[in-house]
Order: C-alpha cells, then sequence, then structure tokens
C-alpha cells in the first residue's frame, strides 16, 4: 500500500461523510450500478444479491489514545476510520464486515476493540497477538472474553522470519483458538501452506481461513496445488480477495479468475469468502467497484454461490446476530 494517498484520492475515496446519498455518489461507479445504488438509498428496491457482508476490512485513526506500533516508521498520512467504512458500506449495501486488526498497531488491538464496542450492530474484529510471545494464548483469551473480538490472524513471512509457524509457540496458540470456538485466520504466501498443513492435522476440528488466496502469483499456477491440497480439511476456508493486486490487468482483473475458478472447483461455493481489503484496495479501485467484483463480475458464480460467497459463509465463521 502506498501510505502517502493524495489529498484528491482520499477526499474522493473514503473522506465522505456519514450520509448514505453522499456516500454513494462519492463511490463513483460505473452506470447502471451506480444508478441502482442511489436508487435504491432513495428507497427503491434493494439489488437482488446484495453483498451482506465484506469479511476483510481495516481500520484506524490518528488519534494519541491508539499510538502506533514503535515499528511503525511510515504510519499512513489519512484515518481509516470506522465511521468512514459505515459509510461507504451503506452505500454499496453491506450490511456487516469483518474488521481484521490492521498492523500499524501490531498487537495493541484497542483501537478495534474500540470500534467493535461502539458499532457492535455492524462489525465483528479478529485480533493479533504475538506469535512469538508464550503468552499470545493467554492475550487471545483476554481479547476474546474482554474485548470482544471473534478469532486471531497470524501473518508468517516466507522467509526465516516467519520460521515461528513451524515453532513450538503455535500449537499452544491454535490449541487456544480451539478451545474458545474461534476461527484461525492465516495471512501467508502459498509457498508456507504446508506449514498450515501440518498444523491443520494437529487441529482437524478448527475453523481455519486463509487470507487472500494464499497470494498465489498468477503467473505460478502450479503454485496453487500447495493450497488446494487443503482442501481435505473441511473446516478451512478461502478468501478470494487480492484479484487486484495478483492481477496484471485492469478492474475488473479478470485474468485472476481462473485462480479463483480453480479454488471454486476444490472448495466449492461454501468455503470461498469475498472481501474487500479496504482501505488498502483503493489503491487499485473504488469500495464500490471492489465490492461489485463478486457480486456481480465473476461470470461463472450463479445467485446461490453469490449467497454463500458473499455473505453466508462470513455469517458461519463469524457468527452475527440475525440480519435484519
Amino acid at each position: 500500500m502506498n501510505d502517502a494517498w493524495s489529498r484528491r484520492t482520499f477526499l474522493k475515496r473514503v473522506g465522505v461523510p456519514l450520509s448514505g446519498l453522499a456516500a454513494g455518489a462519492a463511490l463513483g461507479l460505473p452506470g447502471a450500478r451506480g444508478a441502482g445504488l442511489l436508487g435504491q438509498l432513495a428507497g427503491a428496491a434493494p439489488a437482488p444479491e446484495p453483498f451482506t457482508i465484506d469479511a476483510h476490512v481495516h481500520v484506524w485513526k490518528h488519534d494519541p489514545q491508539f499510538p502506533w506500533a514503535p515499528e511503525t516508521k511510515h504510519p499512513p498520512e489519512h484515518d481509516a476510520s470506522a465511521e468512514q467504512l459505515i459509510a461507504l458500506m451503506q452505500a454499496a449495501g453491506v450490511r456487516r464486515t469483518v474488521i481484521i486488526q490492521v498492523i500499524h498497531y501490531r498487537w495493541d488491538n484497542r483501537y478495534a476493540a474500540s470500534v467493535l464496542k461502539r458499532y457492535p450492530q455492524y462489525f465483528r474484529g479478529v485480533a493479533r497477538v504475538n506469535p512469538e510471545d508464550p503468552a499470545a494464548p493467554d492475550q487471545l483469551s483476554r481479547l476474546i472474553e474482554e474485548d470482544g473480538f471473534h478469532g486471531v490472524r497470524i501473518s508468517p513471512a516466507a522467509g526465516a522470519a516467519g520460521d515461528w509457524i513451524r515453532g513450538p509457540l503455535m500449537p499452544p496458540l491454535w490449541q487456544r483458538c480451539s478451545d474458545l470456538k474461534v476461527p484461525m485466520t492465516v495471512l501467508a504466501p502459498v509457498t508456507r501452506m504446508p506449514d498450515v498443513m501440518r498444523l491443520a492435522e494437529r487441529f482437524p476440528d478448527l475453523t481455519m481461513v486463509i487470507d487472500h488466496m494464499a497470494d498465489c502469483p498468477l503467473d505460478q499456477p502450479q503454485e496453487l496445488e500447495k493450497l488446494i491440497a487443503l482442501r481435505r480439511f473441511p473446516k478451512l476456508n478461502v478468501k478470494i480477495s487480492h484479484s487486484w493486486s495478483l492481477s496484471k490487468q485492469p478492474y475488473p482483473y479478470i485474468d485472476s479468475q481462473q485462480q479463483i475458478r480453480r479454488l471454486y472447483d476444490a472448495f466449492g461455493p461454501q468455503r470461498l469468502v469475498a472481501g474487500t481489503d479496504w482501505p488498502l484496495v483503493l489503491d487499485y479501485c473504488t469500495y464500490g467497484e471492489a465490492i461489485a467484483i463478486a457480486r456481480d463480475r465473476i461470470a461463472f458464480l450463479n445467485a446461490e454461490d453469490k449467497r454463500w460467497i458473499c455473505g453466508g459463509n462470513a455469517a458461519r465463521i463469524w457468527p452475527f446476530g440475525p440480519l435484519a
């Protein structure tokens, strides 16, 4: 992500007031889709296939109550607040969202926790804990039981710095997830999938989520087999996000759909999850356009597939209250 967004980009894509019509206009949606959303906000019939739950966003705010982690030498220039996100959700017909703790705060989950407490009707949260800290399982218990999170995310790098995923501190953390009945989310390159498999074999009853198609490069299709090999674990799910960062083509990133199709064929629609990765996606397209990828732009998905991928699976993994 380029943290130094231009003011024009920021105002166009992020900085909208909490007004449905203003947010809808700010989305810059093309043609009939944009008109349809504005009509919906004005009281017309809703879109037939709403993107019910966005399963992957980040939020942050410049606020001394929530300082950046010491390792964050170049924090983002502009806020990506819960209020800005809610405006975009309302305009795009998104009812619920899963907040993933952003790396700018590292293991300090307080801002996300404050958002969960202020807006429980909109959000579920996935926390971060330090995977190299023996106290991580107890920290996770506190985040779940006291701060309202529902799950944890780990992010092992491809190189030696990520080898902790093979170490002795992983089984206790995964066991705690299992005990707490919350999902384990893994952001890792596709080369780490064999390490995920070893842990999945120890905890086959744990719900797991692999972020962003394991960021498998489109020009290395054979590497995707490392992710596809995980299909034998029935509680393992895959986010079909990051098509925009993997693609070599402009929106709507059609070259990524062959990879999405392989995952669809391997895992089925009931184990795939769509998410925008807002606000990082704004370097590539608007929030509304990101929503439209899974809702409108993947030709081989039928209406039932979309109900699972654009909401049903997320509601199972991160249970929300009843959707109005």
